[in-house]
């Protein structure tokens, strides 16, 4: 909260909200490929590749096979949203200018020098994520003591909710050494390093606590953000005439 406020207090709203763009477009490629893509692995893995293998297991390889690709369309985003918002100067002040900067200074693999650290952020997240929630959401109806299906579609889509809310709070804390090294990363890694080289050095400034400096403000934010993604992404199966996730 106190970033937050300083943040606020020198720069304005705008200063709040700096980076929006890369965020949201990155984000919502993202998650648009990483939910159809989990439905589709996990009926493939869960029901022709693997019909006998426990549920957990297929949903864990649903979730990190869906979240590898997923990242592929967000890694860019992420690296320049990083950029923007790290280095002082503003590194760029749109995502456009952004992208031709980086492309420019370091070609196209330049967007994806951060991907082996985000993919170490990203599939233990969503694999916790999808995981978790499957495995609350079965628990929530076992405790109700009714089968998901007796349930109007207004119940289940709040079991949704708290089912995500559940499985963000685990996401948060799995992802959140990861996520703290992929912003050091983009920020402070230098020309020519090799990222074994560069996660060497910047854990040798900040240490194991460092790792999890801002984890309390994350819990909260994912947890919501997450609770949000479940209710919204059920919302519109129920809308198109389709079950809500889990509880199968």
């Amino acid at each position: 909260m106190q970033a937050w406020r300083t943040i606020f207090r020198k720069e304005g709203l705008r200063g709040v909200f700096f980076g929006w763009s890369p965020t949201f477009v990155g984000y919502s490629f993202q998650g648009a490929g990483k939910y159809g893509a989990y439905e589709f692995f996990k009926y493939t893995y869960g029901e022709k590749l693997f019909p006998n293998t426990n549920k957990t297991v297929v949903y864990l390889g649903a979730s990190a096979t869906a979240e590898a690709i997923a990242d592929l369309f967000l890694c860019p985003l992420e690296a320049i949203k990083v950029r923007m918002q790290t280095t002082l100067p503003p590194f760029a002040s749109t995502l456009r200018e952004g992208w031709s900067k980086v492309v420019a200074q370091e070609g196209v693999a330049g967007l994806y020098k951060g991907l082996y650290p985000l993919w170490a952020r990203q599939i233990p997240y969503t694999m916790v994520k999808f995981a978790t929630f499957e495995s609350a959401v079965a628990q929530i109806y076992k405790q109700l003591g009714k089968p998901k299906e007796s349930y109007g579609t207004l119940a289940q889509t709040g079991v949704s909710f708290l089912g995500g809310y559940i499985a963000g709070i685990g996401c948060a804390v799995i992802s959140h050494p990861a996520d703290v090294m992929v912003s050091k990363l983009n920020s402070d890694r230098k020309s020519g390093e090799g990222a074994g080289q560069a996660v060497s050095r910047i854990y040798s400034q900040i240490g194991f606590r460092g790792l999890w400096s801002g984890v309390l403000l994350r819990i909260g934010m994912i947890g919501t953000l997450t609770a949000f993604q479940w209710l919204i992404y059920d919302s519109f199966k129920v809308s198109v005439g389709l079950p809500t996730t889990g509880g199968h």
